[in-house]
């Protein structure tokens, strides 16, 4: 049986833990599948998905390539659409689905690490994956998110994106200078930009969602490990919005213990 192919773009990709994920799940199944890493770097991501043959079933996307997966797209989710940009497209016969599995996989991670009521919460950072895991929060209750970005001028289209949900309340501010508010403090900045006052301010959070995985441990994790707050961590996420572009990509349910294993191992081999 001809493999089919799938892959993650993005740039830098080296460090993705989304060919170990896919292939060890490919393996458990005895599925016909190879998954790899491309680098594609910003502006570039429609010339690389022109270039792809007809064995190819779908893409991860990350940074900086999702809001450019949305614009190629044939068709578009809704959710999607309400993050503002896409980290999957699948090939449906001639054209390409883009959706975003960061935002019911942010839910599935929070909710595996923390059942408890949540109303109001900071992201720190103002990407794309600020964007998708904001939506998330709101789906879980958060009716109030405040946006601690490195540069609020550059933070318009997630802060557009959140306000495109109906019960959302936004605000942006610097991240030196504004203050950690609600029950959980979301982190998509790198781990050098986690300074000292940036961890002390994340103290008052009782959960503390890390989405960064390499390095790791990264500080915000050591520091919230340290005072025993809730931890949801990068593998977390990256597992469950991996399980679900497994089952998009194959048409198969996804084995996430397996692959949620592969991931801790390459971690910890690192």
């Amino acid at each position: 049986m001809p493999t089919s192919r799938c892959g993650v773009v993005g740039d830098p990709v080296a460090h993705s833990l989304s060919p170990t994920l896919h292939n060890a799940a490919y393996e458990a199944l005895g599925l016909p599948f190879r998954y790899d890493a491309a680098r594609v770097p910003s502006g570039g991501l429609a010339a690389h998905v022109a270039g792809l043959g007809t064995e190819w079933r779908g893409l991860s996307v990350t940074a900086p390539l999702k809001r450019e997966a949305l614009e190629l797209a044939d068709v578009v989710t809704d959710r999607a659409r309400l993050a503002g940009g896409a980290n999957t497209l699948v090939r449906d016969g001639q054209a390409w689905l883009a959706d975003n599995t960061d935002l019911p996989g942010a839910v599935a991670a929070i909710r595996e690490r923390h059942t408890g009521a949540v109303h109001s919460a900071t992201v720190l950072g103002a990407g794309a994956t600020a964007a998708s895991t904001g939506l998330a929060l709101a789906e879980l209750g958060v009716t109030s998110i405040r946006l601690l970005a490195r540069d609020p001028a550059r933070a318009e289209d997630t802060v557009a994106a959140l306000r495109r949900h109906p019960d959302l309340a936004v605000d942006v501010l610097e991240i030196d200078v504004g203050a950690v508010v609600g029950e959980i403090v979301v982190s998509t900045i790198p781990a050098a930009a986690q300074t000292d006052a940036v961890l002390a301010a994340t103290a008052t959070a009782a959960v503390v969602f890390e989405v960064v995985y390499d390095p790791w441990p990264t500080p915000l994790a050591l520091a919230a490990r340290s005072r025993e707050q809730v931890l949801v961590t990068g593998l977390d996420l990256l597992v469950h919005q991996a399980l679900l572009q497994f089952e998009m990509f194959t048409g198969h349910d996804g084995p996430l213990e397996t692959m949620r294993a592969a991931g801790e191992a390459a971690l910890a081999g690192r």
